[in-house]
């Protein structure tokens, strides 16, 4: 009798613990969910980098438009694309963050280089017209601004406009 209690003491011992083969799968079923969160965590904030940057480019636009018609003198929102910067009327320039970039479609005449440029604005608010395009990977954002009233306007890629 002692033997065979002994014996299923043994069974109920080894049965009450976990194998070697589970853990590594419980380990690699963890990594995985780690891995997933990961990503969709650097997809957010790579997000929520763009989405700011263009609302930065916004208020800067909107900025050098109110300076336009408060001083009664053309004023002009600059973009370097080489630089990946932009300016706007009396203000420093702003540094894009890395990985993101931006490129100018304007009119040519406010073309001051290969890849630099600007949107001219007039003391009766209306401008030269153009956009500026934040691109992160395959996201991309455009405001639009336009030529007769200057009014901006932003715009997801897969947004129709």
């Amino acid at each position: 009798m002692k033997t065979r209690a002994r014996t299923q003491a043994r069974r109920r011992a080894r049965q009450a613990g976990f194998s070697l083969v589970e853990l590594m799968v419980v380990m690699l079923i963890v990594a995985l969910l780690f891995a997933v969160v990961g990503v969709s965590v650097s997809r957010s904030v790579r997000g929520a980098e763009i989405r700011n940057a263009a609302r930065e480019v916004i208020a800067g636009i909107r900025h050098t438009r109110g300076q336009a018609i408060i001083q009664r003198q053309q004023k002009t929102f600059d973009v370097d694309a080489d630089a990946r910067s932009w300016t706007a009327a009396n203000r420093e320039p702003v540094q894009l963050p890395d990985g993101l970039h931006i490129t100018l479609e304007t009119a040519r005449s406010e073309m001051t280089g290969e890849n630099a440029g600007g949107i001219r604005f007039y003391p009766d608010g209306a401008s030269t017209g153009g956009s500026v395009e934040l691109q992160a990977g395959e996201r991309r954002w455009t405001v639009e601004v336009s030529w007769l009233t200057g009014e901006v306007s932003l715009y997801r890629e897969d947004d129709d406009h």
